[in-house]
């Protein structure tokens, strides 16, 4: 009997072909053919929870029949001990990550050790939503303009001290461009917990926090607060009478959290592009679309190698403000 020996290149070149021809037809044969787990970086009941779970119960309608979503919430850290747990699961198609801009953009220049990287460690699928923040204050603060808040924020450094949801947060950063672009100097009070805060601003012991319209909306149209300015390019439809930040005197103050869905690094293509228009066409329907925006946020949907370049370049961006800031750390 006789036989051929191929070489080594050539015998990678063969697996490499067939891993790829495995993968395409579990992404369009029997996959998913069980559920999927999705590591949620936060916890239950947050924007970063309730928007990933009603995004992709509808991307499954897309997927298949058989497919269905098992959430685990690893909260904590600015997220951080969720994605990094996420970064070490095996790259099968069957775990996924809900995740959002801390995680994959602002803590690399805020934690010293992550224990990931978010250029490297994943496989970007598609952000689903941004929710603009809102520059709110209380009531009893006596301010009814972003002008008005410029104003005193400059003339009385140290004096306003404005609530977020933690170091790193969206809301916080958002508190140090606000400095940056005024020359104005605040006091930061992280919460650990996002009702507290709102009780706080809606009592006045807080007087600021630059919020999710999600978290102050309701408050807003009760009456119990103030909503200044929307730090978006353009109004939202659920508070249609909030001018943007540009609007009312305050331009380049542009900041919004953003979530996303990512996979562990080398999950297949096939499943990243299959999972990528299911959730893709998911929003861009009309009732995923009115859900997102009766909260306050928008679709945000993105090829894989479009988000890739997305997520380092607010690496970069948010560096620049985290470095100017002269934040310490963590």
């Amino acid at each position: 009997m006789t036989g051929t020996r191929i070489g080594c290149a050539t015998a990678l070149a063969i697996a490499g072909a067939m891993t790829a021809i495995s993968g395409a037809a579990l992404a369009q044969g029997t996959y998913p053919d069980r559920p999927i787990r999705v590591i949620n970086s936060f916890a239950a009941g947050t924007a970063s929870d309730i928007i990933p779970r009603f995004v992709l119960e509808k991307a499954g309608t897309f997927i298949g029949p058989n497919t269905s979503f098992v959430f685990e919430n690893v909260p904590g850290a600015g997220g951080n001990p969720g994605t990094a747990m996420l970064a070490r699961q095996d790259a099968d198609g069957y775990k996924i990550g809900a995740t959002a801009i801390g995680p994959m953009a602002i803590n690399k220049s805020l934690f010293k050790n992550l224990g990931y990287d978010p250029e490297t460690d994943f496989e970007p699928i598609t952000p689903t939503a941004q929710l603009s923040n809102v520059a709110t204050v209380s009531n009893k603060s006596g301010i009814t303009t972003l002008k008005q808040l410029v104003d005193f924020a400059k003339a009385n450094p140290d004096a306003l001290t404005y609530s977020s949801v933690g170091p790193g947060s969206s809301q916080h950063l958002a508190g140090v461009l606000f400095e940056q672009l005024t020359g104005s100097k605040m006091r930061h009070l992280p919460y650990r917990v996002t009702g507290q805060l709102v009780t706080d601003l809606v009592t006045g012991e807080v007087p600021l926090s630059f919020q999710n319209i999600v978290n102050v909306r309701e408050q807003f149209v009760g009456g119990n607060l103030k909503i200044l300015a929307i730090t978006a390019s353009l109004r939202h439809p659920s508070i249609p009478e909030v001018p943007t930040a540009a609007e009312a005197g305050l331009p380049g103050f542009v900041t919004s959290a953003w979530f996303c869905i990512v996979a562990p690094k080398g999950t297949p293509k096939a499943i990243v592009d299959r999972l990528n228009g299911a959730i893709v066409r998911a929003l861009n329907e009309p009732d995923i679309r009115k859900k997102l925006n009766d909260i306050g946020a928008e679709p945000m949907p993105m090829a894989p190698d479009e988000f890739k370049r997305f997520i380092s370049a607010e690496v970069v961006r948010w560096r620049e403000i985290v470095t100017k800031g002269n934040i310490p750390q963590l």
